[in-house]
């Protein structure tokens, strides 16, 4: 068993949201913006399995949510990328400025 702090675990999911969040706001691809939400995800996964595993009462509870929003994630970026793809066949390009058909 490690010793590892449960604040590590908070801090590497703090850093790894924040770098999600940045991307998520700032890049133009539309690629880079779902995978910076699967990064986003994937930091409220470790702060489940943190608190399941180094909570007050550790339990499984967390780690089936956890199980419960990978199967989430994985389906959002099977759809979002479905649509990228039909998006990309409408008009030749990723950038998320660009694509505004529904405003016309």
């Amino acid at each position: 068993m490690s010793n590892v702090p449960a604040s590590a675990y908070l801090v590497l999911a703090i850093i790894l949201f924040c770098i999600g969040l940045f991307g998520a706001l700032t890049k133009r691809n539309t690629v880079i913006v779902l995978i910076c939400i699967e990064l986003m995800m994937n930091a409220a996964n470790l702060n489940l399995v943190a608190f399941s595993k180094l909570g007050l009462f550790p339990n499984m509870t967390g780690q089936i949510f956890t199980l419960f929003t990978i199967a989430v994630a994985a389906a959002e970026a099977a759809v979002g990328l479905a649509v990228l793809m039909a998006l990309y066949r409408n008009r030749p390009t990723v950038n998320a400025d660009e694509m505004d058909s529904l405003k016309h």
